[in-house]
């Protein structure tokens, strides 16, 4: 619309500057010759005003129609990069949160393999001839 409206201004414009450059009322045009009387120069007139505003009325809803289209576009970008940003949150949440299950399952693993431990070594058989020195314990 606004390219039509462009073509529409100038074609406008031209006849405007045609007329303007010439003395008389004989204009010859793609090799034809018009001679218009006053009406005919009137309507001409008109007729190039009309196809001015019309050509000014597409430039103008077409950059509002632009306008709008890019305001849209604009709001749809801006809406997809919070909601880009709110599941980027959400995936950080969960990574803390996975961490500190991690972290606490290999803590209660490790607790528990320190209980193992420790009750193997005491329900674990003591030899006769084995003598702990550090602890000063003597069983025979």
């Amino acid at each position: 619309m606004i390219v039509i409206g462009l073509l529409l201004i100038l074609l406008a414009g031209a006849a405007f500057a045609l007329v303007l450059t010439e003395e008389s009322t004989r204009y010859i045009l793609f090799g034809y010759t018009f001679e218009l009387n006053h009406v005919e120069m009137f309507l001409a007139g008109a007729a190039a005003a009309a196809v001015l505003l019309l050509g000014l009325w597409l430039l103008g809803s077409g950059s509002r129609r632009t306008a709008r289209q890019r305001r849209r576009l604009r709001s749809a970008r801006a809406e997809a990069s919070s909601r880009v940003a709110q599941l980027e949150d959400e995936k950080r949440d969960l990574q803390r949160k996975l961490e500190r299950e991690h972290t606490k399952a290999e803590r209660e693993s490790a607790k528990a393999e320190r209980e193992h431990v420790k009750a193997e070594r005491e329900h674990a058989p003591v030899p006769a001839d084995d003598r702990l020195v550090a602890r000063a314990d003597h069983r025979r």
